[in-house]
């Protein structure tokens, strides 16, 4: 064994031979990463490859039961985030850990040993100006978090961590709230921070981002390296391949099809949010057959009340919905269902299965009171069987058994379960809520070649998602949502890319452009 004195001195991070285990999995299996001083390097894998466990664990959050870590040639044993930052390790979280009401300054500090007794925010405020003038990061310290956007909130974590001496990096789907301008001026950042010898490791399944940004990159499968390799020596394809350890079709063919009928109309939709603000003000447009419609916007901006609305889960303050001409503004969700409209949730644990119900079970639940399911108060058990073998089969969800629990299913197959139930009604409307979120390039496409053939078949979806590159795929046509509300439509076919990111950042475009909307509107 090589003495940490024989090290590379470019070697920032090794962590050698590191086994996680938990019960009846093995996620990280004898994994050996090295990451350079001053790359940018991508870690990726399907859904429960092991890599979010293994930056857990360098990040001091999971113990290992076997393996050696060594951060500048040191080796060190981390048995809390608080020993990884004091090692020069930071992590910022895809779901960021600020409080709202604090400043920035207040919650750069927050947690912080010193000062104990006394706030010395002249101090931390020079200091936090320093970090933003050095790396970019354009941030108001005295500005509270809940004033925020997104990507400033981001830049606020990236400076938390570097406030705290952090050299190395870890970032877990730093991208995925963000807009393409917003994006840019992160890699911006990185680059910046790389340049100035931090090691950046990036975690993302976005594979154009990875090719875009990284140096190079680590891919793991079912907790193993599968290799390590520079970013010139592959392709987006070749990446996909090693992580799913097959080829992966990334432009899906789109057939061009004409609308059909209306299917969906929304007429100047009022909407409140949990707090009683408004959160949609005004919203109208149409859904027909044969026609994907996406909803492009950053994350809070009333997609979440546009979709409970339209699924009779949030009550309308004021304007109407239409499904095929009559009026469900009122209707339950019971009533919305039986008239065929499904729904693919924003949150598939919470909101879109229960855990401790097998896969079958799962699958009969907007189904349980009708026949053939049931007959009269009695469920049918016989052919619930066999309705899910045949679901399980037609949708390539991959468990033991149709008893198995939904908890115990992989984020792929637990999204082809709610795609099973909701497809398998043969639904008039769809309303795709982020569908692919989270999911590896094997289960995204999938996902996406179903909602593809739900169009074929003459269903009208509204795909509501934070993944630009999806919407613009997918979409017949693309609105953009802010702050509740439309600021411009475009045709998906052709859509750019750039004009989408500033309606994304509030630029209204609803007066220019393609005109549907409004004349369906004004037709009503």
């Amino acid at each position: 064994m090589n003495t940490p004195t024989a090290r590379q001195p470019d070697i920032a991070v090794e962590m050698r031979d590191i086994v996680k285990r938990f019960p009846g999995v093995v996620a990280n299996d004898h994994v050996t990463f090295i990451a350079l001083r001053g790359e940018i390097h991508a870690l990726l894998g399907e859904n429960g490859a092991g890599k979010s466990t293994l930056m857990n664990v360098l990040s001091g959050l999971y113990t290992p039961e076997e393996g050696e870590i060594f951060i500048n040639g040191e080796k060190v044993v981390f048995h809390s985030p608080r020993d990884a930052i004091a090692a020069g390790v930071g992590m910022v979280h895809q779901h960021f850990r600020l409080v709202p009401t604090l400043t920035v300054i207040e919650n750069v500090i927050l947690g912080l040993d010193d000062p104990k007794f006394r706030l010395k925010l002249e101090g931390a405020r020079a200091k936090i100006q320093s970090l933003s003038e050095q790396y970019g990061l354009k941030i108001d310290p005295d500005a509270f978090i809940w004033q925020l956007s997104v990507g400033e909130q981001q830049r606020v974590e990236i400076i938390k961590a570097l406030y705290r001496g952090a050299q190395i990096l870890i970032l877990d789907e730093p991208t995925a709230v963000l807009t393409p301008q917003e994006t840019e001026e992160l890699f911006r950042t990185l680059r910046s921070m790389a340049e100035k010898g931090h090691t950046i490791i990036f975690i993302s399944h976005k594979l154009d981002e990875v090719m875009a940004i990284a140096d190079r990159v680590t891919v793991l499968r079912q907790g193993k390296v599968v290799a390590t390799v520079a970013i010139d020596e592959v392709n987006k394809e070749k990446l996909a391949e090693m992580m799913v350890g097959r080829p992966v079709i990334f432009r899906i063919e789109k057939p061009e099809i004409e609308p059909g009928e209306e299917v969906l109309r929304v007429e100047d939709l009022h909407v409140r949010n949990d707090k009683g603000l408004p959160a949609l003000q005004g919203v109208s447009f149409v859904v027909r057959e044969h026609e994907i419609v996406g909803v492009a916007g950053v994350s809070g901006n009333g997609q979440t009340e546009l979709a409970e609305a339209l699924y009779g889960l949030r009550p309308v303050e004021k304007g109407r919905i239409f499904l095929y001409g009559r009026d469900i503004t009122q209707a339950s969700t019971r009533d919305i269902i039986r008239e065929g409209v499904a729904q693919i949730p924003e949150d598939r644990h919470r909101e879109g299965s229960v855990g401790n119900m097998g896969i079958s079970e799962n699958l009969i639940m907007k189904h349980y009171r009708r026949s053939p399911v049931s007959r009269g108060p009695l469920i049918d058990w016989g052919y619930v069987r066999d309705f899910a073998r045949k679901l399980v089969k037609r949708f390539n969800i991959a468990a033991p058994s149709i008893h198995t629990k939904a908890r115990l299913l992989s984020g792929g197959n637990l999204q082809k379960l709610i795609l099973a139930r909701e497809l398998s009604s043969e639904p008039g409307l769809i309303i795709a809520m982020h569908p692919t979120q989270g999911l590896d390039v094997g289960a995204t496409e999938s996902v996406r070649k179903q909602l593809l053939e739900e169009r074929e078949k003459g269903a009208g979806i509204l795909l509501i998602s934070e993944d630009l590159d999806e919407v613009m795929q997918l979409s017949d046509r693309i609105l953009v949502i802010y702050e509740g509300q439309i600021m411009g439509e475009t045709p998906g076919e052709g859509a750019d890319r750039n004009e989408i990111g500033l309606m994304m950042a509030g630029e209204n475009r609803s007066g220019t452009g393609d005109t549907s909307l409004q004349r369906n509107t004004s037709n009503a």
